[in-house]
C-alpha cells in the first residue's frame, strides 16, 4: 500500500472511480430495492449528514497527521545541516592531518545529504544509503582515534559534534520512514465509501442528479491526493528540499 501511495495522481484515480461507483450504486442497486419513505427522509438526512461529518473529521485529522510528518521531515533536515556546519568547524580542534581528513569527509558526505533529498531513484537511493554508512565510518574512525592519541576536552568537543552528525542522519531516516499508517487510510477509504453510497442513496433522482453525484466523489479524491502528496517523502510535487544543505554547501565551497 505505501507504493500506491507514494504516487498521489494514481490514488486520485482510484479514489475517485471507487468514491464516483459507490455513489452510482448507492442511486441505482439500492433505490431498486427500496426507496426512502418521506416519512423517513428527515432522519436519513440526519444519518446521511452525520458520516459525511465524520468523513470530513476523518480526513481532516490524516491531513494533520501527514502535515506534521512534513513538518519533522523538514526540521531534521535544519538540524542535519546545523549538525555538519559544527562538526567542519570544530574539526579546527583536531591534529592538522585528522582536521584536513574529516573535512575532507565532510564536504563528501554533504554532497551525499543533498543527493539523498533529491533522488528519486531507488538504485541512486541503495548506492546513497552504503555511501553515506561508509563515510560515516570512516569520519567516526578518524575521530576516534585522534581523541584516542590526544584524550583532551578540546578534542572531545569534535567527538561530541560527529556524535550530533551521525544522530542527525538517523533522526532524518527515521522520520522519512514515519508515514500515516495503513489502517487509518483504510480506514478513511471505508467511511468515504459509506459516505458515497448514502450521498447517491439519498439522490431524489438518478439522470437530474447524474451530474450532482461527480461533487462529493472528486472532493474527496483531491482531499485523498493531498494528503498522499504531503505524507509521501519522495513521491508527488510538495517535498521536502533541502535549502540549508544547499547554502551550507555553498558556504564551505566559498571558503
Amino acid at each position: 500500500m505505501q507504493n500506491l501511495l507514494d504516487y498521489p495522481g494514481l490514488v486520485f484515480i482510484l479514489s475517485f472511480v471507487a468514491m464516483w461507483l459507490s455513489a452510482r450504486i448507492g442511486a441505482s442497486m439500492l433505490r431498486r430495492f427500496r426507496k426512502i419513505d418521506e416519512d423517513a427522509r428527515d432522519d436519513f438526512s440526519v444519518i446521511q449528514a452525520a458520516t459525511l461529518t465524520l468523513l470530513a473529521l476523518i480526513i481532516g485529522f490524516t491531513f494533520s497527521m501527514a502535515v506534521g510528518r512534513y513538518d519533522q521531515r523538514k526540521n531534521y533536515e535544519e538540524e542535519e545541516a546545523n549538525a555538519i556546519g559544527t562538526e567542519y568547524v570544530r574539526a579546527d580542534l583536531l591534529p592538522a592531518a585528522d582536521a584536513a581528513s574529516v573535512r575532507g569527509l565532510l564536504k563528501t558526505y554533504l554532497d551525499e545529504r543533498e543527493l539523498f533529498y533529491t533522488t528519486r531513484d531507488a538504485g541512486e537511493l541503495a548506492r546513497v544509503n552504503a555511501e553515506t554508512s561508509r563515510l560515516q565510518d570512516a569520519m567516526w574512525s578518524t575521530v576516534k582515534n585522534a581523541a584516542a592519541a590526544q584524550p583532551t576536552p578540546v578534542v572531545a568537543l569534535a567527538v561530541a559534534g560527529m556524535n550530533d552528525v551521525l544522530n542527525t542522519q538517523g533522526y532524518t531516516q527515521a522520520a522519512w520512514w514515519n508515514r500515516i499508517p495503513a489502517a487509518a487510510w483504510a480506514l478513511m477509504v471505508l467511511i468515504s465509501v459509506c459516505a458515497n453510497v448514502l450521498v447517491g442513496y439519498g439522490a431524489r433522482g438518478l439522470k437530474a442528479g447524474a451530474g450532482l453525484l461527480l461533487i462529493v466523489p472528486l472532493i474527496v479524491s483531491l482531499s485523498f491526493m493531498l494528503v498522499a502528496d504531503i505524507d509521501s517523502p519522495r513521491g508527488g510535487v510538495i517535498r521536502v528540499k533541502p535549502l540549508n544543505l544547499h547554502v551550507l554547501a555553498d558556504s564551505i565551497r566559498s571558503h
